[in-house]
């Protein structure tokens, strides 16, 4: 690990101006970004440490909803007892991701934004666009299990490796973000992480000098609330397809249907044209296989990816066919 300054900020202005240099990065968890610093993947000249910020309250919203600190722990959010009785989805979604330990230091901010955990990237001695702009991506004609089959470029098919974003791109949650010049902003989530495009570097909207400062959940909506994932262990393995959905059924029909999906694309992937197609029809085979239809219209695999569009398929009929089960 290469040496670096260390400093803790007493208030988002002082935050903002400390990681507003291109060198400096924030840190809070840590659980992801130290590693990064290990392999030298991520080699911050200064670490402004924002843990003394006060952004780790889970308090109710004035709408009826949720705000989730950003400093809030995974675990503390997992747990809290709104989020499990309003929000089930983003509770299972947290609980099926790390190990107990890195969920108890993981914070809900430092989450949104992990970086992936692409071979690729996190070899230094490979290339890598995201890593190390033109070198090419090594993925597309090496080992490429993990990788995305949606979204994909020339430049980048890495995916991203979270659980919570997708449970929150199905609840149409808010990112808040306070600016450098000392406003704030507010980002949907289903728009926070970008696809690789030509620029595979930039995984999410923030500028430098921007830090997260909580997660507005709207208010509950009832229905069943089902995650599912997909993984080649039971425990403490990233998903090869994730299903995030709240689903509404009355009288045989989709009343709501919304759906997100991890471990396809770049970032948590949702397409709204799936629940419109589903909303006013009968949970029949024929209906999901509509909606997997429109999921993967554009799939791509890259050989030993192939296997996802199948399974992508599988994961969406079992999630929508338990949904059903449950139905009034």
């Amino acid at each position: 690990m290469r040496p670096f300054a260390y400093g803790r900020p007493r208030s988002v202005e002082e935050a903002t101006r400390a990681i507003a240099d291109e060198s400096a990065m924030a840190i809070a968890g840590g659980t992801n970004l130290l590693d990064l610093m290990k392999l030298q993947v991520e080699t911050p000249e200064k670490l402004a440490d924002i843990n003394r910020l006060g952004f780790g309250q889970i308090e109710d919203t004035q709408a009826g909803g949720l705000s989730l600190g950003a400093l809030a722990t995974n675990t503390a959010t997992a747990v809290h007892p709104r989020v499990r009785a309003d929000y089930p989805v983003l509770a299972r979604a947290i609980l099926s991701g790390a190990t107990q330990q890195l969920r108890n230091k993981a914070t809900n901010g430092g989450n949104l934004c992990q970086r992936t955990r692409c071979f690729y990237f996190t070899n230094i001695d490979q290339p890598c666009n995201k890593r190390d702009p033109g070198s090419g991506c090594g993925a597309i004609e090496g080992i490429a299990k993990l990788h995305a089959i949606l979204g994909t470029s020339e430049q980048c098919i890495a995916t991203y490796p979270g659980d919570m974003a997708v449970a929150l791109s199905a609840l149409d949650a808010t990112v808040d973000i306070a600016m450098a010049d000392g406003g704030k902003r507010k980002v949907p989530v289903r728009e926070f992480h970008c696809l690789p495009g030509d620029t595979p570097w930039r995984e999410n909207v923030l500028e430098e000098g921007e830090l997260i400062t909580a997660i507005t959940l709207p208010p509950p909506v009832g229905g069943t609330q089902i995650y599912r994932k997909v993984r080649e262990r039971s425990s403490y393995a990233f998903a090869l397809v994730s299903v995030a959905a709240v689903v509404g059924i009355e009288d045989g029909l989709f009343t709501r249907a919304d759906l997100a999906f991890g471990g396809l694309a770049h970032k948590p992937w949702h397409d709204p044209r799936i629940g419109e197609a589903l909303i006013g029809q009968s949970p029949t085979s024929e209906t999901i296989d509509r909606a997997a239809d429109i999921l993967l219209e554009d799939a791509r695999g890259f050989g030993e990816n192939d296997f996802k569009i199948p399974l992508a398929r599988r994961a969406l009929h079992a999630v929508l066919e338990h949904a059903a089960e449950g139905a009034p």
